[in-house]
């Protein structure tokens, strides 16, 4: 397996026509608005389906794997200094596709895969002092290529794989005395690598796949509530291609967005969502390497996108998304 750093792609022009080649990326507008600008290339293993959050002005990034090996290292990148710094190893199995998120200024890993089994465990990191405790294990189906988030508190953790059948089922973890309850009302589809992000109060959920199909359902969580709204299709709009699967959502400013991922071949397309009115636009594709399982660490007026995999090779590039810039190929 090709572990590739962003410093070595000159010498693999080759190469990297034969993935662009192989990606199936028709829906890239060269005249779209947004622009992508290079910052601190990743300083570990390249890797692809890590596992991130953020706090405050700080991303984290751990676990992954690299085409080899499942891992356990662990990373913190500063977004106003652009770097990187090695912080204490996830304490868990080493493994991938696990969720990330964080609540209460404290961040959360758990579930994933780590070459044989799906997983059911939880671990919190305190950023103050660079630690970690395991929490309570997810008490149903282990799984991987779920989704997690944080909202009012809470996190709410749900869909994906258990090793033998994809799921939709939804439950909300409390911090305070780490339990888990089962929520209902999701009534969208079984999926694993689905995508969300946050405006305001509100969860968006859409892409993935079950049993190899694309889904075009998108939905949105009242976390005040805790009650899900069906939106419209993915693709009620002839000209949207937002759907896809193992790609990275996040929100800038009100607007939403899905990025990357994975649709018979690695793409490298980025949609903005409007929640004013229900609407996709097309936005300047992520600029490097088309690319599924990347990640994305926000903290909701910044948005950095990097990392993932296309095919065999794997990534350690990283990349600011300015959504309403021109685009200029030359930064």
């Amino acid at each position: 397996m090709k572990k590739i750093s962003f410093k070595k792609l000159i010498i693999l022009g080759l190469s990297s026509f034969f993935l662009l080649s192989c990606s199936n990326d028709d829906d890239d507008d060269d005249d779209s608005v947004g622009n992508w600008i290079n910052r601190s290339v990743f300083d570990g293993t390249p890797r692809s389906s890590a596992s991130a959050f953020t706090i405050e002005n700080k991303g984290y990034m751990g676990v992954g794997y690299d085409g080899d090996d499942y891992l356990i290292d662990f990373w913190e990148y500063d977004m106003e200094g652009n770097y990187w710094a090695q912080r204490a190893d996830f304490p868990g199995v080493a493994r991938s596709s696990a969720v990330g998120f964080s609540i209460n200024g404290k961040g959360y890993i758990g579930s994933g895969y780590d070459g044989t089994d799906e997983l059911s465990d939880f671990y919190e990191y305190d950023p103050e002092t660079h630690s970690w405790v395991e929490v309570t294990s997810f008490p149903e189906n282990p799984r991987r290529g779920a989704v997690a988030f944080g909202a009012n508190g809470y996190g709410y953790f749900g869909t994906g794989f258990d090793g033998s059948n994809d799921r939709k089922d939804f439950w909300k973890y409390n911090p305070e005395d780490q339990s888990w309850e089962q929520l209902v009302g999701f009534g969208g589809n079984k999926r694993r690598n689905a995508t969300t992000f946050t405006i305001n109060d509100k969860v968006y959920l859409g892409t993935g796949s079950a049993n190899g199909v694309y889904l075009t359902d998108f939905w949105v969580f009242d976390s005040s509530s805790e009650a899900w709204s069906q939106l419209l299709d993915l693709d009620e709009d002839d000209d949207y291609q937002v759907v896809r699967s193992s790609a990275v959502g996040f929100s800038l400013n009100g607007y939403g967005y899905i990025a990357c991922g994975e649709r018979s071949g690695s793409i490298s397309s980025v949609w903005e969502y409007d929640p004013s009115d229900d609407t996709w636009t097309v936005k300047t594709g992520f600029e490097g390497s088309s690319r599924q399982d990347p990640i994305v660490i926000t903290n909701g007026n910044r948005a950095f996108v990097g990392l993932g995999r296309s095919g065999t090779a794997y990534w350690d590039d990283f990349d600011e998304f300015f959504p309403f810039d021109e685009y200029d190929d030359e930064d």
